[in-house]
C-alpha cells in the first residue's frame, strides 16, 4: 500500500470514526504490512537457501569429477610410463642378444691368440681395442656384463655348468667363467653367466 493510499484511508476513517479509531486502524494496517514484509522476506530466504543448497551440491559434484579426472590422468601417465619402460627393455634385450655373441667371439679370439707372436701383436691389440669400445658402447645404453669370477654362486645371475674341488677355496665360489653373462642396469638378467663352481672336498 502506497503512502498516498494510507493517507486517504486514514482521512476517510478519521472522518467516519473519529481520531481514536484512526489510530487503532493505523496500527492494524501497520501490523498487517509488517506481517506481509516478514512473510515476503521468509519466502526470499527460503528460495535463496534452496539455491545455495543446489549450488553446493553442484560444486561437490564438480569437485568429485575433477578428482576422478586427475586420478584417471595420473593412472594413464603411470601406465604409459610402464609400457614405455617395458618397450625400452624389450628393445635392449633384442639388441643385447644380437651383440653379446660378437663380444663372446672377440673375447675368445683374444684368449686364444698367440700373444708372443710379434706379427700378430698389432692385430691382437686391435681386437682388444674393439672389444673395449664395444663393451663401453653397450654399457652406455644400460647393458652390463656379469663377470662373477671369485664371487659366491648366485643362481639368479649365474648358471653352474660344473663343480670341482679347488684347494683353499670354500664351496659355492665361482672358480672359472666359461661365458660372461649380461644384465640390464637395474638388475634384469638377459643372459646368466656360465660358470664352474667350487665344491667341498669329500
Amino acid at each position: 500500500m502506497s503512502e498516498e493510499q494510507k493517507k486517504s484511508v486514514e482521512e476517510a476513517i478519521e472522518t467516519v470514526l473519529g481520531e481514536d479509531a484512526v489510530e487503532q486502524q493505523v496500527e492494524t494496517v501497520a501490523e498487517e504490512t509488517e506481517v506481509e514484509v516478514v512473510d515476503e522476506q521468509a519466502l526470499q530466504i527460503e528460495e535463496l537457501t534452496k539455491k545455495l543448497a543446489a549450488a553446493e551440491e553442484a560444486l561437490t559434484e564438480q569437485k568429485d569429477l575433477v578428482v576422478r579426472a586427475q586420478a584417471f590422468a595420473q593412472n594413464e601417465i603411470r601406465k604409459a610410463g610402464i609400457d614405455a619402460e617395458n618397450r625400452r627393455k624389450s628393445v635392449l634385450r633384442t639388441f643385447a642378444n644380437a651383440l653379446t655373441p660378437v663380444v663372446d667371439h672377440l673375447e675368445l679370439a683374444i684368449q686364444h691368440a698367440d700373444k708372443e707372436n710379434e706379427t700378430l701383436k698389432p692385430m691382437v691389440e686391435g681386437v682388444e681395442m674393439t672389444l673395449t669400445e664395444l663393451i663401453k658402447a653397450i654399457g652406455s645404453i644400460g647393458i652390463e656384463q656379469i663377470d662373477p669370477m671369485g664371487e659366491t654362486l648366485n643362481p639368479e645371475k649365474h648358471q653352474a655348468m660344473s663343480m670341482q674341488v679347488v684347494e683353499g677355496v670354500p664351496a659355492n665360489q665361482v672358480v672359472a667363467v666359461m661365458q660372461k653373462g649380461y644384465e640390464l642396469s637395474g638388475g634384469q638378467v638377459i643372459r646368466p653367466a656360465m660358470v664352474v663352481v667350487s665344491k667341498a672336498a669329500e
